[in-house]
């Protein structure tokens, strides 16, 4: 069987990198400072946008081009000029800008729950999905847990239906003898 490839869309990467960004955006907007707490965050956003730019193809300014060496070799040169790193560079920098921008916005259009949920926070140090659903209502969309829960019946009746087929292929359940070699 072929290895499985997950392919994401764009707009599933760009909300990614606001939600990385959610920690940092609600330290500036609520508490007007920042900290050291969003390192890992930051990371993984410049990774992601830098993925986004180089290797995806998914850039305004470079569309449709993949920079990685596949030669397998460690190299000293980058495959492109150092017009084409400073592009790449504002790109980045213009990907990560507008989802930091993104999540304030998000998070100014609710700043009441996010202060209600910051005072529950601090009084029981430990919250549920329904502390959260009380706060901001439930998400008009399904969860990944809700999306596997609704798949699994329909699997189980995939394979009860191919169960089903092999053994009226086959009632008994023996392997057919193939005729004896003429030759």
């Amino acid at each position: 069987m072929p290895e499985e490839r997950q392919i994401t869309h764009t707009q599933v990467l760009l909300d990614q990198m606001c939600g990385l960004l959610g920690g940092r955006a609600a330290e500036d907007l609520f508490l007007n400072r920042i900290s050291t707490g969003a390192a890992n965050d930051l990371e993984r956003v410049t990774k992601l946008a830098y993925a986004m730019v180089v290797y995806y193809g998914m850039s305004e300014k470079l569309p449709n081009v993949n920079f990685m060496d596949n030669s397998g070799e460690y190299t000293f040169q980058k495959p492109y000029s150092d017009e084409t790193a400073q592009i790449i560079d504002k790109e980045v920098s213009r990907l990560i800008a507008e989802q930091y921008n993104r999540a304030k916005e998000i998070l100014t259009q609710d700043a009441e729950g996010h202060h209600r949920l910051y005072e529950m926070l601090l009084e029981r140090e430990v919250i549920f999905t329904e502390d959260v659903e009380a706060i901001f209502g439930k998400r008009p969309w399904a969860s990944r847990t809700e999306e596997l829960e609704s798949e699994q019946p329909k699997q189980e009746e995939r394979d009860k239906d191919t169960e089903t087929l092999s053994e009226e292929a086959d009632p008994a359940g023996q392997q057919p003898v193939p005729p004896p070699f003429k030759g």
